[in-house]
């Protein structure tokens, strides 16, 4: 025996080879590299022969020597004529189970090509920044009660610091930002002219970390003056019907305060989460409010850091930052990649659990799922209707034509039916995108970058080769004597395949309906849930001019207007998280080491008598009584903290900040938050209304517009200079549940597009059916079946079906409602009521579907029925 013959070649390798070379070369090459192969296992042993091998036939692995692909006939022009023909032909013959394709597909990829838009906007938010790799937001890690609370507020001089100490870190400024506490929407004017803008306070570092171009102005300088002013294209051309020679000119600060324009930046794109006019500098903030040079909880900050930097590494040395300046905190500062914030926000324990990201997901899917039912439907009418090609298949495979052939003939009509309906989806989509961006509140545009282009052609090509891919394979596969005698009957794997398909189908339209139908009942609980306070007709605006010299005589006025109820002023607007107290609040038993947060909220006389706030012990507070400004009021949940009832607490000494005080009343739970978080623990303090940021007025129900005009007049009399710029309180909590609200409606639509598409594919099949089936209808007829027998008949195999699909979608549908319902402290019941309903809607439109198309072969004449041609 040749012992060379013991050592061959790895099989593998063998097979790759044979596989892709040209077949005219295959047997010479071999013998070639086999020969070498044993002379090199007797010169350099096996593994070297083995690797050697492998190198040879990598570079074997060249156009010369591939074979082709497809088979040459594929490619010539009379055979693509002649199978553009064919498929012309094919479409015109079954028009029915065409259209349904078509519209299916063109639906399907609108909807994606829609949801595509939405998807890339909400990713590339916030990303557009040139230093977006390297630019961090400085968060903190707080451990309170032995869990830790993530916070995005900084210390003030937080920014300083991490210049000074850390190398790594290019650039470092302090923002606060334009919805905080004491600067909200300000008005800037310019002589007579004046509009309402929204402002923040920036470090001088601030437009070399944010890409917000500067129209005008070095953004190295532009925040060195403490009076200078960088504003916005659109607030220059309001305030000088120009963004152009605008630096120079001066502008004025709630009719308080002159600043001059150092630069104009390009307007905040949209797709920003920082939104504001103008910016001045954080230098001049330490001046209105020094505290913010100490070292507690206060501003935001930003950095970007060194190119090469490992962030991993420098987030260990700054989370010991704190530590340098008080040995006993419980403070722990980290970076976080700024353009994470948007999609990855909820943190839990200290680590991220989600955010936005999770509706990026949510409607991929749902993307995905309405692809896919488009694709069952072309595959379901392509194969049912193979009977009507038997002799078309079994005459090409008589005259020579491969399987290949045949499969590249059924993959091109799919994917030139995918193509139509690409530019029929591209039409529905410029038809529709305005109404879209009204439900989304985006901008988006229609495509026209080459990649998301090049993407929506792919996802068509895709989905043309998924769609006809199992016909393809099904129809090439036939065999030929039958196909030509056209008695080829249905096989047990491609009925039961189709079945399959169709359960598929509603499974996913099932899951939808229970999903929307959860979505939409919980949003309409938390719109009509008592949340503790009436926020109807009451209107909220910021205290400013003249109105802080004497806000009392101010609130006065207001209630004598035409048309309000009652006034307040208040430090809370009541829309979240505002003033938080962590361990300044201490009381009789509280342990020496909880320092569990308490939200504190300033009020004026009158305020809960105004929102409509119940107590349940004690009183509120009152002019009468001298004591009322320095003591204090509860809410239930802070009460419960502290191991009393409300009853027990009033009268109890309470040492805020190493004041004692007492509690003179206990307010019911009420939300300040949304329904997503448990009621947290809320204090009241008297204080003066000099102090306080907003008034809250009542209005009557039902005069909101005629009262808001009057006020209008009555508040630019009394405070010249300024606008009334209020909103209604129900808008911010509207605006909780903003992100759902939208996902509920965006779902619906979406739903009901997948449903529609998938009573296509369902008409199609029982129209196929009926058809298949005429001979039969027309004899049970003769022998006396009535018409609604023979619907019957017809809806029986598609209401087993759809009875499977439900029976598989309860769970996932149930799994899935429950998982977004834990998402809320507060939160309906997730009873059998919203599947039975969603049971018996899936039904009646299967049965509608079915039953237009029963009904319609239950009517035709039994002779006609009978005709043979």
């Amino acid at each position: 025996m040749n012992p060379t013959k013991l050592h061959t070649p790895p099989r593998w390798l063998l097979t790759l080879f044979r596989w892709f070379c040209h077949p005219e070369y295959v047997e010479d090459i071999e013998g070639d590299l086999t020969e070498r192969f044993h002379l090199l296992v007797e010169e350099s042993g096996m593994r070297k022969a083995q690797f050697r091998f492998l190198w040879e036939i990598l570079r074997l692995i060249r156009p010369s020597l591939i074979k082709p692909l497809f088979p040459n006939h594929f490619i010539q022009p009379a055979m693509l004529k002649h199978n553009l023909l064919i498929t012309y032909r094919s479409f015109l013959r079954n028009k029915s189970s065409f259209l349904i394709n078509l519209i299916g597909l063109s639906t399907g990829l609108a909807c994606v090509i829609l949801i595509l838009l939405w998807i890339q906007d909400e990713w590339n938010y916030d990303k557009f920044h040139e230093n977006d790799a390297r630019l961090y937001q400085v968060m903190e890690h707080q451990d309170f009660d032995g869990l830790i609370h993530t916070a995005h507020e900084t210390s003030g001089p937080t920014a300083e610091k991490l210049l000074t100490d850390f190398p790594q870190i290019e650039y470092a400024t302090t923002v606060i930002p334009s919805n905080w506490y004491d600067f909200n929407r300000l008005t800037v004017s310019v002589g007579e002219k004046r509009t309402i803008a929204a402002g923040q306070y920036v470090g001088k570092d601030y437009f070399n970390i944010f890409s917000f171009p500067l129209l005008e102005g070095d953004k190295d300088m532009v925040l060195e003056d403490k009076n200078g002013m960088v504003i916005s294209r659109s607030l220059a051309e309001r305030l000088f019907n120009t963004s152009r020679g605008v630096i120079g000119k001066e502008v004025r600060l709630q009719q308080e305060r002159n600043f001059i324009i150092t630069g104009v930046f390009e307007d905040v794109s949209p797709n920003s989460s920082l939104q504001f006019d103008f910016a001045m500098s954080v230098e001049l903030y330490k001046d209105i409010a020094p505290w913010i040079k100490e070292w507690n909880g206060g501003p935001l900050t930003y950095v970007t850091v060194q190119k090469g930097t490992d962030v991993e590494a420098l987030n260990q040395e700054v989370s010991q930052l704190m530590l340098s300046i008080d040995e006993n905190t419980n403070r722990r500062p980290f970076l976080r990649p700024f353009s994470e914030a948007y999609l990855y926000a909820k943190y839990e324990n200290g680590k991220v659990v989600g955010g936005r990201i999770e509706y990026v997901r949510l409607f991929s899917l749902v993307a995905l799922f309405i692809l896919l039912i488009a694709c069952i439907n072309f595959m379901n009418l392509t194969t049912a209707k193979a009977s009507i090609r038997f002799k078309e298949i079994g005459i090409k495979k008589t005259v020579g034509a491969s399987r290949v052939s045949l499969m590249s003939q059924y993959l091109g009509e799919s994917i030139i039916l995918s193509v139509l309906g690409l530019v029929l989806a591209f039409i529905l989509v410029l038809v529709f995108l305005p109404e879209f961006n009204q439900i989304t509140r985006k901008q988006l545009r229609f495509p026209s970058e080459p990649l998301t282009l090049v993407s929506i052609i792919g996802i068509a090509i895709g989905t043309g080769i998924l769609a006809g891919s199992y016909p393809a394979l099904y129809l090439s596969n036939l065999n030929i004597i039958q196909t030509i005698k056209g008695r080829l009957k249905t096989s047990f794997g491609a009925l039961w395949l189709r079945r399959g398909l169709v359960v598929f189908q509603f499974t996913l339209s099932f899951i939808l309906i229970v999903a929307v139908w959860v979505v939409y009942q919980q949003m309409s609980y938390v719109q009509t849930q008592n949340i503790g306070y009436d926020r109807e007709q009451v209107i909220i605006f910021d205290i400013q001019g003249k109105v802080k010299e004497n806000p009392d005589v101010f609130l006065e006025e207001l209630k004598r207007q035409k048309g309000v109820i009652n006034s307040a002023v208040t430090s809370h607007d009541l829309s979240g998280i505002s003033w938080t107290s962590w361990g300044g609040i201490r009381w009789e038993g509280m342990a020496e080491d909880d320092n569990r947060k308490i939200e504190l909220a300033g009020v004026g006389f009158g305020f809960l008598e105004t929102m409509g706030i119940e107590l349940a012990s004690g009183r509120s507070f009152s002019r009468e009584y001298r004591s009322d400004s320095v003591d204090l009021m509860f809410n239930e949940a802070a009460i419960s903290m502290m191991g009393y009832t409300p009853e027990e607490a009033v009268g109890k000494p309470i040492d805020i900040w190493g004041n004692t005080r007492k509690i003179i009343g206990v307010t019911k739970n009420f939300h300040f938050e949304s329904l997503h978080e448990e009621v947290k623990p809320m204090v009241f303090f008297h204080m003066g209304t000099g102090a306080l940021k907003y008034v809250v007025a009542r209005l009557v129900n039902g005069q909101e517009q005629e009262t808001l005009t009057h006020l209008s007049s009555f508040y630019e009399e009394i405070n010249p200079g300024f606008s009334l710029d209020y909103k209604f309180m129900d808008e911010d909590y509207q605006a909780f549940y903003e992100a759902e609200q939208r996902v509920a409606d965006l779902s619906g639509y979406f739903t009901f597009l997948a449903i529609l598409i998938s009573c296509l594919g369902i008409l199609g099949l029982a129209a196929f059916t009926a058809e298949r089936r005429t001979k039969e209808i027309g004899i049970r007829k003769i022998l006396g079946a009535t018409p609604w027998r023979i619907i019957n008949l017809l809806s029986k195999d598609f209401s087993k079906m759809v009875l499977v699909a439900i029976l598989i979608g309860l769970p996932a549908s149930y799994f899935l409602a429950r998982e977004w319902l834990n998402g809320f402290a507060y939160k309906i019941d997730l009873t059998y009521g919203y599947f039975l309903g969603a049971t018996i809607l899936t039904f009646l439109i299967a049965w509608s579907t079915v039953s237009l198309q029963s009904l319609r072969a239950a009517s035709i004449n039994p002779v006609d029925c009978l005709k043979d041609e």
